[in-house]
């Protein structure tokens, strides 16, 4: 298989494992409500979730800031992950054993390589899954910088009263930042966890949304602080925090704040429970290029060219590591909603699960963004993202 170029983007209609992803002519199944999560629907929904689901746009900007593109793709090699068969490797070998939809770096406003498999291209707004958790991060300090938020210390339910009566509610925003709230959820993508009811109750519309959402989960183990764990649940209450505390949409705050000031050149969009709140903890659409000016725009320390979008202090607080990969029990460790690397040496990701993921190198102003349709949540294969990324680094930085 082979890329076709045009205008410096590789593009092809098929990929890795189509026997899992299409139907004997090659042709991607639509999905719908009942069929968008399962792996033979992925290539479709997840590049297209915003029209199955309920969501809401946050629009573009009017005054795009304009990438350049590098004359040609930089030459990577890389040790691949054992998992996929160890040995070393170039960009072409990376996307023939990975079921990534699309692939892109950047450095400062330069677009380095940019590609495509499975029919995608840069006009799809894919999905980023829980990504989106170090974006609500992101906004939680500009509400905090607003004076929305006076301290990170204070319960969630001084700032949202429909948490009061709530273990959550009880719990600083800064242990919801860190995943350290001690209130028992269990997250293993097995169908049967408390993620999966979570999911049901929001972007499942089965229960009204925001605080009713997280009535189930109401059983402290531990007190704030004491332990980690992963919980989309923290997230949740951290979107019902933000949608208190600024007064309208997520979608629009984050439009007015972000999008619009860091130049996106097309709208994204946030997927919404029943009550009509952005649930936080997956669900924001975007381009691979707009996904990659949030990189950049945390790379730069929170600045868009002059303006300052984010305050360089709470990015530094965001990416600084909160929980060591010993407390987390993972090869990375946990800022506010973001992974750091185990090196600290100031690297970072937003990661989500089947694949999608965006690496930040803020020392040499260097992105990768990666979205996929892995097969399992827990696929072994997501460590070759992370060595192609360190054969990036190695090439660019």
């Amino acid at each position: 298989m082979t890329f076709a170029f045009r205008d410096g983007i590789g593009r092809r209609g098929a990929g890795p494992m189509m026997w899992a992803y299409a139907d004997p002519l090659g042709h991607f199944p639509r999905a719908d409500r009942q069929s968008w999560w399962r792996t033979s629907h992925s290539v479709d929904s997840y590049s297209r979730l915003d029209e199955i689901l309920p969501a809401r746009l946050s629009r573009r900007s009017d005054t795009q800031l304009p990438w350049r593109r590098a004359p040609r793709e930089p030459d990577i090699a890389y040790l691949g992950a054992p998992a996929l068969g160890a040995g070393r490797f170039r960009l072409a070998d990376y996307m023939d054993r990975n079921p990534a939809t699309g692939l892109l770096v950047a450095q400062d406003d330069v677009i380095q390589l940019e590609r495509y498999q499975y029919g995608r291209s840069d006009t799809h707004r894919m999905t980023s899954f829980s990504m989106a958790k170090t974006v609500v991060a992101m906004l939680v300090g500009i509400a905090v910088a607003e004076g929305r938020i006076a301290s990170i210390d204070a319960p969630a339910e001084a700032y949202a009263p429909t948490l009061r009566g709530l273990e959550y509610g009880a719990t600083p925003l800064r242990h919801l930042l860190t995943m350290s709230s001690g209130v028992q959820f269990r997250e293993e993508y097995d169908g049967t966890d408390d993620s999966a009811r979570l999911s049901r109750a929001t972007i499942g519309q089965q229960t009204a949304g925001g605080a009713a959402a997280l009535a189930q989960f109401n059983t402290r183990i531990a007190a704030p602080g004491a332990r980690w764990y992963y919980a989309s649940s923290e997230t949740y209450a951290l979107a019902i925090v933000l949608r208190a505390v600024v007064g309208m949409p997520i979608a629009d705050y984050f439009a007015a704040r972000i999008w619009r000031p860091m130049g996106a050149e097309t709208d994204a969009s946030w997927l919404l429970d029943r009550s009509g709140l952005e649930v936080g903890y997956m669900g924001l659409q975007a381009t691979l290029r707009d996904f990659a000016k949030l990189g950049l725009l945390m790379a730069c320390g929170g600045r868009a060219g002059q303006r300052v979008v984010i305050p360089r202090e709470w990015v530094a607080e965001m990416t600084r590591m909160q929980v060591s990969p010993g407390r987390v029990g993972r090869f990375f460790g946990y800022g506010y909603q973001t992974w750091i690397f185990p090196q600290d040496d100031g690297s970072f990701a937003f990661l989500g699960v089947r694949g999608q993921a965006m690496f930040v190198h803020p020392a040499s102003r260097l992105v990768m963004v990666h979205t996929a349709v892995r097969p399992d949540p827990r696929d072994p294969g997501g460590a070759d993202a992370t060595a192609f990324w360190r054969g990036v680094r190695s090439a660019l930085a």
